[in-house]
């Protein structure tokens, strides 16, 4: 077969999946995995993540027939990624200690190269605040917080992710932002 390329869309690497390209599906995950293992550890996955992501698209690939073609393709498969996630945090023994490790890989890696130490004292202990907070939330406000603000996927996406209508997120994401505010105090 031939070289696929970069250029090509979601849709039309699906559909190349679809015809039996099973290097179209190759490329769909090296554009995707970095994203769903971001959701996965975001979503409580922790050290389990890549093993998550890995079941996921597993799943992804098999249920690549039931796709619907005019449907983006990230969101489904990061729903697909936070129903993995969620079973994989349920199931496991150390939940606290997998909320942790995953609170401590969401850093942003140009505030750690870029900031002087004490910058990057102050934004280290204020994300260690904010993560704290966050893991202190229902499950609901935490997996919202996480899709629209860590994960930054906007409403519709969210929607698909959480499996959620759009008005729900709309509806929960100000519930949980006003949780977090209280949860940080007043100068969040």
């Amino acid at each position: 077969m031939p070289l696929i390329s970069e250029d090509l869309t979601d849709t039309e690497l699906v559909a190349r999946v679809r015809a039996g390209d099973r290097d179209a599906y190759g490329l769909l995950v090296r554009r995707h995995a970095p994203v769903a293992h971001r959701t996965a550890v975001l979503l409580g996955a922790g050290a389990d993540a890549e093993d998550v992501v890995q079941e996921a698209l597993v799943k992804a690939y098999r249920s690549l027939g039931g796709f619907r073609a005019d449907a983006p393709f990230r969101p489904w498969l990061l729903r697909i990624v936070a129903n993995e996630a969620r079973n994989a945090h349920r199931t496991a023994s150390r939940r606290v200690g997998r909320e942790v490790l995953a609170a401590r890989t969401g850093g942003d890696p140009e505030i750690d190269r870029a900031a002087d130490p004490a910058t990057h004292a102050v934004s280290s202990a204020r994300r260690d605040q904010l993560h704290a907070a966050l893991l202190r939330l229902s499950e609901p406000d935490r997996l919202v917080l996480t899709c629209r603000y860590l994960l930054e996927l906007d409403e519709g996406e969210t929607s698909t992710v959480l499996g959620w209508p759009r008005g729900t997120v709309k509806s929960r994401l100000s519930r949980a932002m006003r949780r977090l505010r209280t949860e940080v105090g007043d100068d969040a």
